[in-house]
């Protein structure tokens, strides 16, 4: 399960750092959104998001939550993701190792988290072997996940695969 923090307050001020570092007001709404997501253990979409801080009786406007997202991307504390669903994701990147992989289920959208040594290990030696310096990288692995196996879902039939696609 992925790491929340129990005390975000740090995280938050970071935050309101970054705002006042590029000229901008720290505002409610926007340290609302942050506290929403830095508490959230799971890849929260806007939707996601906007259900949680209705919830919590704070209705921000959808521009609102996408602007504020916006700048918590470019402050490096959430990392946005597009699993291929028509929207983008956000987690925080407060965990313990904020360096891990996923595995995306194409049935019911369930994000798994894992992390490799052996894939650190080889992203560190193929940089090497070409003379690289990886800045980051990401894995993202598609298919279905236990429980949608078991409840019977299956692969849907895409057509005609080339050859060099399969595993």
């Amino acid at each position: 399960m992925k790491y929340v923090p129990t005390d975000i307050n740090p995280y938050l001020g970071l935050f309101a750092r970054y705002l006042r570092e590029q000229g901008l007001p720290v505002t409610q709404q926007r340290l609302a959104v942050a506290r929403c997501l830095f508490t959230s253990s799971r890849h929260q979409s806007v939707e996601d998001l906007d259900m949680v801080l209705r919830r919590n009786d704070l209705r921000l406007g959808k521009a609102t939550i996408y602007r504020t997202l916006d700048l918590l991307v470019r402050s490096g504390l959430v990392e946005e993701h597009d699993f291929g669903e028509g929207f983008r994701r956000y987690e925080h990147r407060l965990s313990r190792d904020p360096v891990h992989h996923h595995l995306v289920c194409i049935e019911s959208g369930e994000v798994i988290e894992f992390r490799s040594e052996e894939l650190r290990r080889i992203v560190k030696e193929t940089a090497a072997r070409h003379g690289f310096r990886p800045t980051h990288h990401k894995l993202v692995i598609f298919g279905l996940s236990r429980s949608s196996q078991e409840s019977g879902a299956d692969v849907p039939y895409r057509g005609i695969t080339c050859p060099i696609e399969t595993a």
